[in-house]
């Protein structure tokens, strides 16, 4: 019974993070992900919910000589490009990794912490504002064929451990938004 009221509860967790999100006050707090701009989400806040299940979440990692988030997804992305990249991955991330890790996160006690970064993922996808005018075509495509890269070797993993390295990464794309967050 527990565990349906804990997923029940993550619809309006979700709107109430929302709401709070548009609150004045917390507007210098922002990302700037190239034309899209997404205010009121603490960057401080997904971090320290990362790093309360690091440890758990990286210890059931055991193939070490493959990453999700190499090089040729996230370096050298141009300002313009990192609007449609973070939108694919978050919305990735959203839709197949945190939707399907609940075994894992009743397992090891993290639903608190995955609750948060999958709260604060919503919240950045909902604001993201994608232009879809013809001069970003091939910025888009770049983007995409981005996203493809950290896609194919997602999909070429077995789906927990592809899972569970995914969530493993999380560090890492935290790392590469803090690129685009202004105080």
């Amino acid at each position: 019974m527990g565990s349906w009221l804990q997923m029940a509860a993550l619809p309006s967790l979700s709107l109430i993070l929302l709401i709070w999100s548009q609150l004045p006050g917390l507007q210098g707090q922002e990302f700037l992900f190239g034309p899209c701009r997404v205010e009121g989400v603490d960057l401080q806040e997904m971090w320290k919910a990362f790093r309360a299940v690091r440890d758990t979440v990286q210890a059931q990692d055991n193939i070490t000589s493959i990453r999700l988030l190499r090089r040729e997804v996230l370096q050298d992305v141009s300002d313009a490009e990192s609007c449609y990249l973070i939108h694919a991955l978050l919305k990735f991330y959203l839709n197949s990794v945190f939707k399907n890790y609940y075994s894992k996160k009743v397992e090891f006690k993290i639903l608190k912490s995955l609750s948060t970064l999958a709260n604060n993922f919503i919240v950045i996808l909902s604001k993201l504002q994608l232009n879809q005018g013809n001069e970003m075509g091939s910025i888009s495509k770049s983007a995409h064929r981005r996203f493809l890269l950290f896609q194919r070797v997602f999909k070429q993993l077995d789906i927990e451990a592809a899972l569970i390295k995914a969530f493993g990464e999380v560090d890492i794309l935290l790392t590469w938004m803090e690129k685009f967050y202004q105080l």
